[in-house]
């Protein structure tokens, strides 16, 4: 059973998860002050109007920190192991949780810290599954 609470947030987070299943980077912008917003909300954290619409967001982004999870992942993540999730600053306010592609030799290793990453999607597949964007090295 689906409280209400759950059901207006996926009312809420659709478009965002739609745009990425379409392979498309989606924030939330506040038409009041101009800001962009992650994750969704009902009402803008800067200015707290309900002006909200989505807009296509940066592409590339900051890699503020990131784990290589190799062993002992959480339930529904055991086939991919090893996987790497970081947290990702894109242009302006938003940062949010993404998925991290393997780098060249198949393992993260190349990541850095502050280092640059560009919005890669996952297929419409993964998305539907997980719907969580993909970063990669630029």
């Amino acid at each position: 059973m689906t409280s209400s609470n759950e059901a207006g947030m996926d009312a809420l987070t659709e478009p965002y998860r739609e745009a990425l299943r379409r392979g498309e980077l989606m924030v939330q912008h506040c038409k009041a002050c101009n800001r962009n917003i992650m994750y969704p909300r009902h009402l803008c954290p800067f200015c707290y109007e309900d002006q909200l619409d989505f807009v296509p967001g940066p592409t590339t982004g900051v890699l503020h920190s990131f784990a290589v999870h190799r062993v002992g992942s959480p339930t529904g993540f055991e086939d991919q192991l090893p996987y790497a999730v970081g947290i990702v600053k894109l242009e302006g306010d938003v940062q949010f949780l993404a998925r991290l592609w393997p780098d060249a030799e198949g393992d993260w290793g190349r990541y850095t810290l502050d280092g640059e990453v560009v919005f890669r999607p996952a297929d419409a597949e993964e998305m539907t599954a997980r719907p969580v964007p993909w970063f990669g090295l630029a």
